[in-house]
């Protein structure tokens, strides 16, 4: 072995990095970006949980116990509803993840130490339920002394009760299954368009691509539709799975879920044709993937709650495409709700679509420079 070639060879490679602009920006860019998410992203401490309280006693003691509740951090009324069904809809279609049930006769329930309240919660998310269960421990104000002869008063523990629903054994895999559809199609559908033109350049086929009458609306399009069949494969294959080996239960429409993977589908394939006009190697457009792929993994909700991050960090993620998949397919799979109930997030996923399609359009050019 000769020193010479082998320090010849490094300087080469050294010097190729140095040239690289975008593998050198990825190379400080990936530690910093995880440094930044898990330390200053990733909280399991969760606070602000969306909440609504139907009080449907109204009186000094039940408001005092719901100011109590709200005291203590762990929800954030969001939403108003006057009666137990109204929460449930609320909880079915994703705009709380806890409500607070007041009976109206809480005050005699307080006199006869009997149930004040219910605390329902989406417990789809076991991280969630542990939180919300921090309100059954709120101290229920004392009954004022009442005159002698006028009856017992009675207190004891468990007067605020924790109703978690839609997964009361606890099972992660109710939650992390629904999860793992948007995550595999994000990954391999962004990887797979991500390459397209590189590819198409790297083999020297560009230039018949130029040669053809196709418009750029054509091309972009047309590597497009042929991997949605591969992304509602991938679907199914997920679905059947977890159906067999974990009994994930498919509460709503099955229509429903092919339609939140087609759109999770085509808003992913786009990205990765935008990525696909930016990168000028394969090498580079794996690069972008795992950028775009790495923050779509931590500040979905997939592997941490997205209550717990931190508002700058909330509105990061509300630009991810997995971020508002994952809502309506755990909406839909877990909860029994239909894509109309979370019209939100379809809206958002389909805005995602056009405007990645329209720049991976404009940025595109049919020439070989």
């Amino acid at each position: 072995m000769s020193l010479r070639r082998l320090w010849a060879l490094v300087l080469k490679e050294v010097r190729q990095l140095r040239r690289d602009r975008m593998t050198l920006g990825m190379i400080l860019g990936i530690p910093m970006l995880q440094l930044v998410l898990f330390g200053y992203a990733i909280n399991l401490n969760l606070r602000g949980l969306d909440a609504a309280v139907a009080d449907q006693a109204n009186t000094a003691g039940s408001r005092a116990l719901v100011m109590d509740m709200l005291a203590t951090g762990v929800v954030t009324p969001v939403a108003e509803a006057k009666t137990p069904a109204e929460l449930m809809a609320l909880l079915r279609g994703g705009r709380i993840s806890v409500g607070i049930v007041i009976p109206p006769d809480f005050e005699r329930r307080r006199v006869e130490g009997r149930e004040l309240a219910q605390v329902l919660v989406d417990g789809s998310d076991t991280v969630v339920q542990d939180a919300a269960v921090q309100l059954a421990q709120v101290p229920v104000a004392p009954v004022p002394p009442r005159p002698p002869g006028s009856g017992e008063i009675r207190s004891g523990p468990g007067q605020v009760s924790v109703v978690a629903l839609y997964n009361p054994e606890r099972r992660s895999a109710v939650n992390i299954v629904p999860g793992l559809i948007g995550v595999i199609l994000t990954m391999t559908m962004v990887m797979f368009t991500a390459v397209a033109i590189v590819r198409e350049r790297e083999r020297g086929n560009i230039e018949l691509l130029i040669a053809t009458p196709i418009s750029r609306t054509e091309l972009m399009v047309g590597k497009v539709l042929p991997y949605i069949g591969i992304g509602l494969l991938q679907v199914t294959v997920v679905l059947l799975l977890g159906l067999w080996l974990f009994q994930v239960p498919i509460r709503g429409s099955v229509l429903d879920v092919y339609l939140a993977s087609g759109l999770l589908i085509l808003a992913s394939l786009t990205l990765g044709l935008l990525i696909s006009t930016r990168a000028r190697t394969q090498f580079q457009s794996t690069q972008l993937t795992m950028f775009v792929f790495l923050p779509s993994l931590l500040l979905s909700g997939f592997m941490f709650p997205f209550a717990g991050m931190p508002k700058l960090a909330q509105w990061i993620a509300e630009l991810l495409p997995l971020t508002h998949f994952l809502r309506l397919i755990r909406g839909v799979m877990l909860r029994g709700a239909g894509l109309a109930e979370m019209w939100p997030e379809v809206l958002a996923l389909l805005a995602f679509t056009v405007v990645m399609m329209l720049l991976a359009i404009s940025q595109f050019r049919k020439r070989l420079d």
